[in-house]
């Protein structure tokens, strides 16, 4: 299982120490599958500063290209979390019953209707889907429409659409904040934006990323859909909380070991999207924290990442 944390680190890292981390690791804790906490801690901790450091050596493009390209990898998957079940129920053809999110099943095809719902063409949960697997891969040509879909099915969700009402009027994941779902245009649109920026700006320059960092959406997608873990459900939304602390802890680690402020831009993108949400409709907050809390979580990385780097730059300058 010590393996499993080389994925942690850069490729050329794993080439060169994978094997003597490895063995340290089985000569210091020998006959266990894990190291203690405070280590795993630490050694996470010093794959991200890897990878933020190779990242930030590459000069093949601005860093704050890659910034906003961060930021709409960033907005595509948060667009993507209240629609996991519905579109990992559609693409296997399974009819969730009771388990849906709000919605009654209306089959897998086109031309398929469910009681009380709107015949639709595809589930809603694919525009986001296809934006981030596009993203992911540097085709922000691709991204673009996708995301310019879901800014016109949000501006018309009262109003018959190719996505019907399935996985649009339901209840979208809590995590930091108000919910979110596809009618509020902040979201869609600032994704929109980044799109159109990185599209314009030397499409062919973005980087590109495995696929395997589709494995945790796959993952997610069996949890909400497999599980039938609902939108609703504590676990679910305490995951989700999680993953949102663990990245801007992520982001601030990456910042303070680099000096770079690629990683405020998103930072900032996804402040801004979930305060409007809660600004929006403060009444459907999340009770189970206090707001304040939620708020200072969602601000206080701002400028803790700002003043991170500027003094690990002032740290880096020759005395």
């Amino acid at each position: 299982m010590n393996r499993l944390l080389l994925a942690v680190y850069p490729e050329p890292y794993r080439s060169r120490q994978g094997e003597e981390l490895l063995g340290c690791l089985a000569e210091a804790y020998p006959g266990r599958s894990w190291p203690p906490p405070r280590e795993l801690a630490a050694l996470v901790r010093g794959g991200v500063q890897a990878r933020a450091r190779a990242v930030a050596a590459d000069a093949a493009r601005p860093w704050w290209l890659d910034g906003i390209h961060l930021t709409a990898l960033a907005l595509a998957a948060l667009a993507l979390v209240p629609y996991l079940q519905d579109v990992w129920h559609w693409a296997l053809r399974i009819d969730p019953g009771m388990h849906a999110i709000a919605f009654r099943f209306s089959g897998w095809y086109p031309w398929a209707q469910g009681p009380g719902t709107k015949t639709r063409l595809l589930p809603y949960g694919l525009l986001p889907l296809v934006c981030l697997i596009a993203l992911l891969r540097g085709r922000a040509w691709i991204a673009l429409p996708a995301a310019a879909a879901m800014i016109y099915a949000g501006a018309t969700f009262a109003d018959t659409t190719y996505f019907g009402d399935e996985g649009k009027v339901g209840m979208g994941y809590y995590g930091l904040g108000a919910p979110i779902t596809a009618h509020d245009l902040a979201l869609s649109g600032v994704l929109g934006a980044a799109c159109a920026v990185l599209a314009a700006y030397r499409p062919g320059r973005l980087r590109r990323h495995s696929y395997g960092w589709l494995a945790p959406v796959a993952l997610a997608m069996f949890l909400a859909g497999g599980l039938h873990v609902l939108a609703i459900s504590p676990a679910f939304q305490r995951g989700l909380f999680a993953v949102e602390v663990a990245a801007l802890l992520a982001a601030w680690v990456a910042t303070a070991a680099t000096g770079d402020y690629r990683w405020l831009i998103p930072v900032a993108a996804f402040a801004f999207v979930r305060t409007q949400a809660i600004v929006d409709r403060p009444h459907w907050f999340m009770a189970s924290l206090p707001d304040l809390i939620v708020l200072l979580l969602l601000i206080a990385p701002l400028p803790a990442l700002a003043i991170a780097a500027q003094r690990r730059q002032g740290r880096a300058l020759p005395g």
